[in-house]
C-alpha cells in the first residue's frame, strides 16, 4: 500500500476531487476544465513518479483564478495527508530543469513552515489563453496547505510555456526527492525536534 490521500472539496466556486499516491509510477488522469493546468499536472505526476487522479469544475466563466488556486489547496492537502507523520522522509529536495531556453530551479523543505519565494519574472503574461500569473497563486495555496517551504527561481527563459513546464518538472523532481523514504532514518522524523 502506497502513501495515498483522497481529497474531496466543494465550495460555491469549485468542486475538486483528488486521489494521490506518492509511491506511484507517474500515471495520471487529470481533467480540471483548464487544458493548460491539465498539461502541467500531467507533467508533475510523470516527473514526480506519483499517481494522480484529479477532476475539477469551477467558475471559469468568471476566470481561472478560483479553480487554479483551489487546485493548489487540494493538492497541498493531499500531499500533507499522504505523507502522514513524515517519518523517514528525506525532507529536503532540489531540482534544476531545462526546457529549451528556460532553466528553472525548485528547492523545498517539507518542514510544516509554509513559505513561498517565487522569483519568476516573465515579460509575457499569457500562454495561449492562460494567465501565467495564476501559477504563483497555485503554488502559494499548495505550500500553505501542504506545510512546505518552497523556493522557485527562474534563471533564464522567455517563452511562458517553456518556463512553466520547467518549473512544474523541477517541482515534481524536488518533491519526489524530499518525500522519498530514507532507510538510514529507520522511520524517524528528520528533525532534531522529533516533529515536523
Amino acid at each position: 500500500m502506497g502513501r495515498e490521500a483522497r481529497i474531496d472539496r466543494k465550495t460555491k466556486e469549485t468542486e475538486i476531487h483528488v486521489l494521490l499516491n506518492l509511491d506511484g509510477t507517474g500515471l495520471s488522469k487529470v481533467d480540471t476544465g483548464i487544458p493548460f493546468m491539465d498539461h502541467m499536472l500531467d507533467l508533475m505526476a510523470a516527473h514526480g513518479l506519483m499517481d494522480l487522479e484529479l477532476s475539477a469544475r469551477g467558475d471559469t466563466e468568471v476566470d481561472d483564478h478560483h479553480t487554479v488556486e483551489d487546485l493548489g489547496i487540494c493538492l497541498g492537502m493531499a500531499l500533507k495527508d499522504a505523507m502522514g507523520e513524515k517519518k523517514g522522509i528525506r525532507r529536503y529536495g532540489e531540482a534544476t530543469v531545462p526546457m529549451d531556453e528556460a532553466l528553472a530551479r525548485v528547492v523545498m523543505d517539507i518542514s510544516n513552515r509554509p513559505v513561498l519565494c517565487y522569483r519568476v519574472d516573465l515579460k509575457q503574461s499569457r500562454s495561449g489563453n492562460f494567465d501565467v500569473g495564476l501559477i504563483r497563486e497555485f503554488f502559494r495555496a499548495l505550500v500553505t496547505r501542504g506545510g512546505i517551504t518552497l523556493h522557485v527561481d527562474l534563471f533564464s527563459g522567455e517563452e511562458p510555456h517553456h518556463v512553466l513546464e520547467a518549473i512544474f518538472k523541477a517541482f515534481a523532481r524536488a518533491l519526489d526527492q524530499a518525500t522519498t523514504v530514507e532507510d538510514r532514518l529507520s522511520g524517524r522524523v528528520p528533525s532534531t525536534k522529533g516533529l515536523l
